[in-house]
């Protein structure tokens, strides 16, 4: 199993501007295949063509990840958050084309909570099915455009603190059956997962040939190997399931521990974080080549 290891853009910088394309090389000097970048917004100031030079130079693949809002959700009650949702999830299909990244992933459905300052509300049966509806036509519309162009969205479950809309894997998989179209995958990270789902590896083995991206996060979005993740399990139902895709890793956390820090929020590090990053790789590829022999 040779899967592409990649690394988020976050890691190093935000925003990630046409300033930081000399890090491509950086990344690959690491190790890594691929940099998952966030869709870039016209204030980040990146020409998506010298992007793509840089990443040729650099012989660097790329993700995509994108990001959604209150005014970008397809799920919203409101019409022109609706509309928004759908033109940026288009938006993002035309980055891709621009950039060379076949698949495009994150939260695709909107209706950030905690973390966009939106809190969590009580819902009915027949408001719940309302957003879930929303949420199928909205993918439903963008999924096919994604496959034409040669790419593939991919939804990705949040824990319950971040969003209500999808939470768990098995919930993934009934999104993806529903909307049943090759442009539209589930992406699956394992920070969220263990929050959400009893068993990770029996929730990779569920998920299947559904899964199109794969984010490989410690417990505590800590660098490979310092939580309590049990990678060689992990790694194993990914073999199992024939996974030949991307496996991007996320380690935000910093070593901070003061009182009331905003723990979610992006900081720089305060230090050269390179060998923890080649270490956290080193742990990951050996953890796939591994998977290979079956215990």
């Amino acid at each position: 199993m040779k899967n592409p290891i990649g690394i988020i853009s976050m890691q190093f910088v935000r925003p990630f501007t046409g300033k930081h394309l000399h890090l491509f090389r950086d990344i690959k000097s690491m190790g890594y295949d691929f940099i998952e970048l966030l869709v870039p917004e016209p204030e980040d100031g990146i020409d998506l063509a010298a992007a793509k030079s840089a990443l040729a130079d650099a012989d660097l693949g790329i993700v995509l990840a994108a990001r959604v809002n209150p005014q970008r959700s397809i799920s919203s009650e409101d019409a022109s958050a609706r509309q928004g949702g759908l033109d940026y999830l288009k938006s993002c299909i035309d980055s891709a084309n621009a950039l060379g990244a076949t698949i495009i992933g994150g939260p695709l459905y909107g209706e950030p909570m905690v973390f966009a300052g939106r809190p969590p509300l009580p819902r009915s049966a027949d408001d719940m099915k309302a957003r879930a509806d929303r949420m199928i036509e909205g993918l439903a519309q963008v999924a096919p455009l994604a496959r034409a162009a040669g790419q593939t969205f991919a939804v990705e479950p949040l824990n319950r603190f971040e969003t209500d809309m999808l939470n768990t894997t098995r919930q993934g998989v009934t999104l993806v059956d529903t909307v049943n179209d090759a442009g539209l995958g589930l992406m699956l990270d394992t920070f969220h997962m263990n929050m959400e789902d009893q068993s990770i590896p029996d929730a990779i083995r569920l998920a299947g040939k559904r899964t199109v991206h794969f984010q490989a996060n410690e417990n505590h979005r800590g660098f490979p190997g310092t939580g309590n993740m049990d990678w060689p399990a992990i790694m194993r139902a990914l073999h199992q399931v024939g996974y030949t895709g991307p496996v991007s890793l996320e380690p935000f956390r910093r070593d901070d521990q003061r009182l009331a820090l905003p723990i979610a929020h992006w900081r720089a590090p305060a230090e050269d974080e390179t060998p923890k990053l080649k270490a956290g790789h080193a742990l990951i590829r050996a953890a796939l080549d591994f998977a290979e022999y079956e215990q």
